[in-house]
């Protein structure tokens, strides 16, 4: 269904990371204009990689199906056949990665599950070629909104504003839109929660990867102790490796929202007990401590005709590779119920609909991850250490994820608009 340029509601889309653009994307495609406002200079590409799982390509299919065919040029999969349908192999973080235990695998994954993940920038590249010149404005860092007689007053730090109709908030997990609709009703959920968990990363060449850990290099790979842990998977088709190395941290975080500097000495320490192979590894890691947040609590996405979408509604922890996908799957629904619109004054059904479908299920994500980050780092007080029970906790948690019907989704969204 499309919808005509001439009569469609004035729309403001804030933030051009994934969530953002994959909007822009589904709205352009349904013949839907659309303005991207960013407070970057240009389309910015950090962190790395990006696992997508099957629900996220059929999002990217129902936003548009030329999205996903982009996808399928630059994806990098496992590099060994064994590992084709695996989203990781668990193995112990220890020297000899279990092998003196008698571990050798502990694949995770499904039949039906074919693993593929994208660097960052290569996947912004696909979405910036679907965006007509001109449609992302940079530099715009917007500053305030105001609903005032059913329209959206934005102020930028530039000093300029723009009146519309509606806002979609894409601006990251904490976007200013966050406060425009949570502010005033729900206050203690507009800040995000630490995860008790801070991060290195850093990307290494493939080759070196070889040199350091041998057969395990270039297949997804989740290393894994007592309170810390290391996720390796191929990105840039096969190019390079990606590395995550969690440790997790029981104090409150007071050191502010952006990475802080350490030395070489303290990420070795941190990761004491490791093999030194994955020690190794951290050369091709900053010295930077990165903090992780999530939403473990969002009571709605919308209020008036603010609406918000991916990480600033529902940011999670990335230990069940969900979090871009759930933002595909808001950009699936919304874009499609952004077409059903006949005037203004139907925004706020569709952000109610929106809300009732989309909310309940990133909420779980939410969850769920992060109580996947606490079994991958041996917290979870039932599971413990036990490598077997954690091999099998993984192998049924992630199908409900996987397996979702976007298609019933999205037409339940509209029955619900219409009815």
């Amino acid at each position: 269904m499309e919808s005509s340029i001439q009569d469609h509601p004035k729309l403001a889309i804030i933030g051009a990371g994934i969530g953002g653009l994959a909007l822009a994307i589904g709205l352009i495609k349904r013949n839907i204009p659309v303005t991207v406002y960013d407070a970057a200079e240009q389309f910015s590409a950090v962190g790395a990689g990006i696992g997508l799982g099957p629900n996220a390509l059929n999002a990217m299919d129902l936003v548009d199906n030329v999205f996903r065919e982009k996808y399928d040029e630059v994806k990098t999969q496992n590099e060994k056949s064994e590992f084709e349908h695996s989203i990781f192999d668990a193995l112990y973080a220890e020297e000899g990665f279990g092998q003196k235990r008698g571990w050798t695998r502990g694949l995770v994954g499904a039949p039906y599950f074919t693993r593929s993940s994208a660097h960052r920038k290569d996947l912004l590249e696909i979405m910036k070629s679907f965006i007509p010149e001109g449609s992302v404005k940079f530099k715009k860092r917007a500053i305030s909104f105001e609903q005032v007689a059913k329209k959206v007053h934005i102020k930028f730090e530039d000093g300029t504003s723009q009146t519309v109709d509606a806002v979609i908030g894409c601006d990251g997990v904490k976007g200013l839109t966050r406060q425009a609709v949570l502010g005033e009703t729900e206050p203690e959920e507009v800040q995000p929660a630490f995860m008790g968990m801070y991060i290195y990363r850093g990307i290494v060449p493939m080759s070196k990867a070889k040199e350091i850990l041998g057969t395990h290099a270039g297949d997804a790979k989740f290393f894994m102790a007592k309170g810390k842990a290391l996720a390796a998977y191929p990105i840039s088709r096969g190019q390079d490796m990606n590395l995550v190395f969690f440790v997790t941290y029981d104090k409150p975080w007071t050191q502010g929202d952006r990475a802080i500097s350490c030395t070489k000495e303290e990420m070795i320490e941190d990761l004491k007990g490791f093999d030194p192979k994955l020690l190794k590894l951290l050369d091709y890691c900053g010295p930077l401590r990165w903090p992780t947040w999530h939403h473990p609590k969002t009571s709605r996405y919308y209020k008036g005709r603010i609406c918000l979408l991916g990480d600033v509604a529902h940011a999670s922890s990335s230990h069940q590779a969900a979090g871009a996908g759930q933002g595909l799957e808001d950009a699936a629904v919304l874009s499609h119920l952004l077409t059903l619109i006949k005037t203004p004054d139907e925004l706020e059904t569709a952000f109610q609909v929106y809300d009732a479908i989309r909310r309940p299920r990133a909420q779980k994500v939410v969850y769920t991850s992060f109580e996947a980050g606490l079994i991958y780092t041996w917290q979870h007080p039932k599971i413990g250490d036990n490598m077997e029970a954690i091999k099998d906790n993984a192998n049924e948690r992630l199908h409900w994820i996987w397996q979702h019907d976007l298609k019933a989704d999205i037409q339940k969204a509209e029955d619900d608009f219409h009815r």
